[in-house]
């Protein structure tokens, strides 16, 4: 896995949350939730520092982000890098998106969406 972040799919956080830990000594700044309403299947899901020549890692793994599902994404607390790209493939063709200088300090949740009518992937930030 990244030396970044790591993901896990809500199910899996909502386990997670019985441990005493407090939530907000666990989050780095940059944490988000990344949730799928575009009608498809995600095969890859890659956040890398804006500007960074590689993607690094797929954040999945070997998994999946099926639509309708979201999936946690967190950085390690000594990440201080506020600006992420990130890039998402879709399952059934292998086309992709890409969103640029994203101020992951900023939001805690981006959804994406996909428009048959014109043809193109959008992304809310919040």
């Amino acid at each position: 896995m990244n030396a970044f972040f790591s993901a896990t799919l809500a199910v899996a956080a909502l386990a997670a949350s019985a441990i005493a830990t407090p939530v907000a000594a666990q989050q780095a700044k940059q944490d988000f939730v990344l949730v799928n309403r575009t009608g498809y299947e995600l095969s890859n899901v890659y956040v890398s520092p804006n500007r960074s020549n590689d993607w690094e890692d797929d954040v999945l793994g070997q998994d999946t982000l099926e639509d309708g599902q979201q999936v946690n994404i967190r950085f390690k607390r000594s990440v201080t890098t506020c600006r992420w790209d990130l890039k998402v493939i879709y399952s059934v063709d292998d086309s992709n998106a890409v969103w640029s200088n994203i101020d992951l300090c900023k939001i805690e949740r981006i959804t994406i969406r996909y428009n048959k009518n014109t043809d193109t992937t959008s992304a809310s930030f919040d």
